[in-house]
C-alpha cells in the first residue's frame, strides 16, 4: 500500500469515479493519506460526491505520472473519528481554512478490499491488494 500512496502523492491530482444511479461521475481529487495502515481520502459531507459514496461505496481512482498510470478499485468506508480527520488535515494544512476535525462536514474515508494496478506501455502490470 505504501507504493500506492507514494504514486498518488507524486501525481498530486487523481480522478475519483463514483456512481449516481446509472450515471458514472468523475472528478479531480488531491488528498491522500495513510493513517493506521489504511489509505484515506477526504471530502465534505455536503458535496454530491459524499452522497454518491454513501449510496454506493464502490469507487475507482485513476492517476498518471511519468509514463505510468494507476487504477485503485475498492470500497470506501467513512471514519468519523476526530483523530483520522485531524491526521488528514495536518497533512494538508491548506484545507484547514475550509475544514475542521471537529466540524460535521469533514469526511475522511479509507479503502477496504482494494486492488491497485500500476501499468505502463512498456512493463507488465503490477497488482497490489490491500
Amino acid at each position: 500500500m505504501k507504493e500506492v500512496y507514494e504514486f498518488l502523492k507524486k501525481c498530486g491530482t487523481y480522478y475519483l469515479a463514483t456512481v449516481e444511479g446509472d450515471q458514472p461521475r468523475v472528478r479531480p481529487f488531491g488528498t491522500i493519506d495513510v493513517f493506521e495502515d489504511k489509505l484515506y481520502i477526504q471530502t465534505g459531507k455536503v458535496k454530491e460526491v459524499s452522497k454518491q459514496i454513501q449510496a454506493n461505496s464502490k469507487v475507482e481512482i485513476c492517476a498518471f505520472a511519468e509514463g505510468k498510470w494507476i487504477r485503485v478499485a475498492g470500497t470506501l468506508v467513512r471514519d468519523d473519528r476526530i483523530e483520522a480527520k485531524k491526521h488528514m488535515l495536518d497533512s494538508y494544512p491548506s484545507l484547514q481554512a475550509m475544514y475542521s476535525a471537529e466540524d460535521d462536514n469533514t469526511e475522511v474515508l479509507y479503502f477496504e478490499n482494494a486492488t491497485a494496478t500500476i501499468s505502463s506501455f512498456t512493463e507488465a502490470p503490477q497488482v497490489i491488494k490491500f
